[in-house]
């Protein structure tokens, strides 16, 4: 049984366009997670399923293995689960047969490969069936407008209770996900059954949307030499 990594990467992008193939910190965004990916003891083979053949043509340039994915699974509305879905099936249709599957997001490359192995390794000590990585938050109270006052969301601001009284809470990041074959074509869904998060450094949860985030992502790229791969 195979352990692999599926990385959707569309070619259209209304807020950042060509985002997945955009040269960042010296290479193409989208090659930074093949090659996180390649570098984990837990994964045995890369795909990339694109609408785009330049996108495919640059995940072969860096040792992924391409998957031409439908028009009608690439628009804007298509989920990620429709994606891997389609891969999944195909990379089965190779004779591969699969045990889980790791579930990148090309927009956020601030990750190590050590991030995989350790989720991987936590994924099997307590036998979760999905999980999804996150960020760890602290002193984080979100408010929202009711009218023409504020109130608190997940905090009671009249009875403001101290750091060490707060409940855990954990910000799901997007980063990656590990699911099992069986379970998201049974629930159409990338998470269930036994669902587990493995924490990353807090400066390891941004994604890149928007040219301000480009930028702010490759200093941090660069200033924890993640760019180093």
């Amino acid at each position: 049984m195979s352990n692999i990594a599926i990385i959707p990467a569309r070619g259209g992008s209304k807020g950042l366009p060509d985002k997945n193939i955009k040269e960042f910190c010296g290479r193409p965004l989208l090659a930074w997670s093949i090659l996180q990916a390649k570098k984990s003891k837990y994964i045995d083979s890369v795909w990339v399923t694109s609408d785009s053949d330049k996108i495919l043509d640059i995940s072969v340039e860096y040792g992924a293995n391409p998957i031409k994915r439908p028009l009608e699974i690439s628009g804007d509305t298509a989920s990620s689960e429709s994606a891997w879905l389609h891969a999944i099936e195909f990379v089965k249709g190779t004779g591969i047969d699969i045990d889980l599957i790791l579930g990148m997001q090309a927009t956020s490359p601030i990750r190590e490969p050590s991030d995989i192995d350790n989720a991987f390794s936590e994924f099997d000590k307590f036998s979760y069936t999905s999980l999804f990585t996150s960020a760890q938050l602290e002193d984080y109270f979100i408010w929202k407008k009711d009218q023409e006052s504020m109130i608190g969301v997940n905090h009671d601001f009249t009875n403001r209770k101290r750091r060490q009284e707060i409940t855990e809470k954990f910000l799901e990041n997007g980063s990656f996900y590990i699911f099992k074959e069986e379970l998201i074509f049974e629930t159409n869904n990338r998470l269930g059954g036994k669902v587990g998060t493995y924490v990353m450094d807090d400066y390891k949860r941004f994604q890149i949307d928007s040219e301000s985030d480009f930028k702010l992502c490759e200093v941090i790229m660069k200033g924890y030499e993640l760019d180093k791969i």
